[in-house]
């Protein structure tokens, strides 16, 4: 039986022209609707809306059983990050570009948000990758993806070099400007902009997709998400890594970067009838 709400967060992006008359409408909407709502902080802070708690990261986790997340997919991205350890359900509503994520249009956003209310709509689960840098046999640095983890060369410097294994297995030795390990939402982002395939979100599996590796023959490979995979730095200077939009830079020769899948998933809600090939065919323009 699907679940019923009552109390709702709202975040969006508040940088976006225009959004706060967009962000009022939607909160009055659900306030007709019967349900409490609370805005993010920064969102009520940076839009001047009033009249609605403004609340903490850690407080929507602990208030509220659903987010409506209104933005584009950097939007979702950092707030999906911040409420997976709770396991709040999120709604996208896209006002940005692509919106692989943030997949309900701006101008369809009553249609589609009314049925969900009442109880009419798909769950889709999205896995999400956790790991560390370790240097000196010690954790410097954790961070939690729901796209991908990149090492990536210096601003101005050349390739790095890394060490790669799987689990307890030597993969390759691997100079390239960078590496992406990538789940199967971040398959559509950078991933693919380097040349890696789309997977589907059900796929339990994860993507090694490398940026302009100096060998042509390092192709991308698609694994299955168990066990750990290790990057060592072993060559190049100002590598940095980054999970999603969380970055360390100034790696040091000998740091590992370690990647697993995380315990935590984030939960995407979707009208009834939506489909991921469509999402597919409409922001990669695959028409006849």
């Amino acid at each position: 039986m699907a679940e019923r709400f009552r109390h709702v967060a709202i975040v969006g992006k508040h940088q976006a022209p225009g959004i706060r008359p967009v962000l009022e409408e939607i909160a009055q909407f659900l306030c007709a609707s019967g349900l409490d709502v609370s805005l993010e902080a920064d969102t009520a802070l940076n839009t001047g809306l009033t009249g609605y708690d403004a609340l903490s990261h850690e407080e929507l986790g602990r208030a509220c059983d659903l987010a409506v997340v209104i933005g584009g997919d950097g939007t979702m991205l950092g707030f999906a990050r911040e409420m997976a350890p709770y396991g709040i359900p999120l709604l996208g509503i896209n006002q940005g570009r692509l919106g692989f994520i943030t997949d309900i249009p701006i101008e369809r956003w009553r249609e589609s948000l009314a049925p969900v209310l009442a109880g009419d709509y798909e769950v889709e689960p999205r896995a999400m990758l956790e790991g560390e840098v370790w240097r000196d046999g010690e954790v410097i640095y954790t961070g939690l993806a729901l796209n991908d983890v990149v090492v990536s060369r210096g601003a101005t410097a050349g390739m790095v070099e890394l060490k790669i294994e799987v689990g307890e297995q030597f993969v390759a030795n691997m100079r390239a400007d960078g590496l992406i390990v990538a789940s199967p939402t971040g398959s559509t982002a950078y991933a693919l902009s380097a040349g890696g395939p789309i997977l589907h979100p059900s796929i339990a599996g994860w993507l090694l997709v490398p940026i302009a590796p100096h060998t042509l023959s390092n192709r991308p490979i698609v694994l299955p998400d168990l066990g750990e995979v290790r990057l060592e730095i072993v060559a190049g200077r100002d590598a940095s890594v980054n999970f999603d939009m969380q970055s360390l830079a100034s790696l040091l020769h000998g740091d590992t970067i370690t990647v697993r899948r995380s315990q935590h998933q984030v939960r995407f809600l979707h009208p009834q009838g939506w489909s991921y090939y469509a999402t597919l065919r409409r922001k990669l323009r695959w028409y006849l």
